[in-house]
């Protein structure tokens, strides 16, 4: 990664299962330039890695918040993700 550019794992909280979440997430995470995947977890949250330029990530970490029109979002963290993120996105 260059110097502007970042990774972070963001566990998303709330009603985002079932809804979209993840298809809108890779469609606004595409817009972005960002790479990464969306996926279920088994606890009813969506985990988000994302990687690209710091605004990129900064811009998505604040519409994870919204999300879909279906989505009801309570808590989104945000971590910084050290692991290998591939081109693309990709929702699992």
């Amino acid at each position: 990664m260059s110097a502007d550019e970042q990774a972070v794992r963001c566990l998303v909280e709330g009603r985002v299962q079932g809804v979209w979440y993840r298809a809108a997430t890779a469609k606004r995470a595409e817009q972005l330039q960002l790479r990464g995947w969306a996926k279920n977890l088994a606890d009813g949250q969506v985990e988000v890695i994302l990687a690209g330029s710091s605004d990129a990530v900064a811009e998505m970490c604040r519409w994870l918040w919204a999300g879909p029109s279906g989505a009801q979002v309570v808590g989104v963290t945000v971590a910084e993700w050290s692991g290998v993120v591939a081109p693309g996105f990709d929702v699992s």
